[in-house]
């Protein structure tokens, strides 16, 4: 919803009338929506044995909505599908006309797959897989039934070569009025942040625990939202790591900003990792692996491990050394290059209405 968020403005301002259809799952109607949108409706997911089919992922077939496709043919507007997710009425011929597109968040049967892989529980696992063995077929079945905007060059050549979609390009994802607030010197700590109920999130954590801060005797600092109790436990059994749980946003933003050295293990390489762009905007030394930043302009603004003892031995180095006004002068130019929301709303107006 991040990118979606921040997309709706930066479409209004280039004179983009926008009526957004959304799904609500009990959070209720959203008014600030209202400042942007000509118009803004909801719609109940199909939650349970109602969103089940076996021919389509659950995460599609559970918004299948009759009321939003009869609203969506009332009229010729192009339709802009926010991830894999929104995109039923693909399957309908009534919409084989209509200009579409899809707002591509990840490749979802890797995402699936990954989840699966990482979850400790197995009634998940089953999930997950099911799901991804689904998707798989499915996002090859759509792949060009619809123009795609991905927010990584790895989907693009992924929907390229595995699907052989013919319309997709490049459109990086959408974002607040960041500036570089990372400040030149020392921090205090390492650090890594996330949401660690998901299990791709858990096991990075789990990892440098074990992997990592194991041989390497320096501060580590994890915080996020619910962690498991296995969790917490391994977090405190050394004395120099520890874990903050369900911190707000102001504890969040202070942990982001004292910290001197923030690591991303990858151990779901799809998408786009917006805690890793927010940390390059507000932090100091960025740790990667190698696989998050292959090919990827924002490289030269990161330091990659291609391994466990790598990353060990990169923490350490940096750890005792100064980020400095060179190195985050370095990044605002990347980052501004990159990240331009009336750049990026032009290229998806030119996209949608060509």
């Amino acid at each position: 919803m991040f990118d979606l968020f921040y997309m709706l403005p930066a479409l209004q301002q280039a004179g983009i009338f926008i009526h957004l259809h959304c799904f609500d799952y009990g959070r209720g109607k959203q008014d600030e929506l209202l400042q942007y949108c000509e118009a803004v409706d909801y719609y109940p997911r199909n939650r349970g044995h109602k969103g089940i089919s076996s021919r389509l992922p659950y995460i599609v077939a559970s918004r299948n909505n009759n009321e939003l496709l009869n609203k969506l043919l009332e009229d010729e507007a192009p339709i802009l599908m926010h991830g894999i997710h929104c995109t039923f009425l693909l399957n309908d011929e009534r919409f084989r006309h209509r200009k579409c597109w899809v707002r591509l968040h990840n490749t979802e049967y890797i995402y699936y797959h990954h989840l699966a892989k990482h979850t400790r529980s197995w009634m998940k696992k089953i999930y997950y897989e099911v799901e991804s063995r689904l998707l798989k077929k499915y996002e090859k079945r759509i792949a060009n039934r619809a123009g795609f905007l991905a927010v990584s060059e790895k989907e693009v050549a992924i929907y390229q070569k595995q699907f052989s979609c013919k319309q997709i390009q490049h459109l990086p994802v959408f974002l607040p009025d960041w500036s570089v607030t990372g400040a030149a010197g020392m921090g205090n700590y390492c650090f890594y942040h996330g949401d660690l109920q998901v299990p791709s999130n858990e096991k990075a954590a789990i990892h440098l625990l074990t992997q990592v801060f194991n041989r390497v005797k320096i501060p580590l600092v994890i915080a996020g939202r619910n962690p498991s109790e296995y969790l917490i436990s391994l977090a405190h059994r050394q004395p120099h790591t520890c874990l903050v749980a369900n911190p707000s946003d102001l504890e969040m933003e202070d942990m982001i900003a004292r910290a001197h050295v923030h690591i991303f293990p990858l151990f779901n390489p799809t998408g786009i990792q917006l805690k890793w762009l927010h940390a390059l905007y507000h932090g100091r030394h960025i740790v990667v692996q190698s696989q998050l930043v292959e090919q990827h302009p924002l490289a030269a603004a990161c330091y990659s491990a291609a391994n466990t003892e790598a990353m060990a031995s990169l923490i350490t180095q940096l750890y005792h050394q100064p980020f400095t006004e060179e190195e985050r002068a370095g990044r605002e130019k990347l980052l501004k290059e990159l990240f331009n929301p009336s750049k990026q709303a032009a290229q998806l107006i030119a996209a949608i209405f060509s």
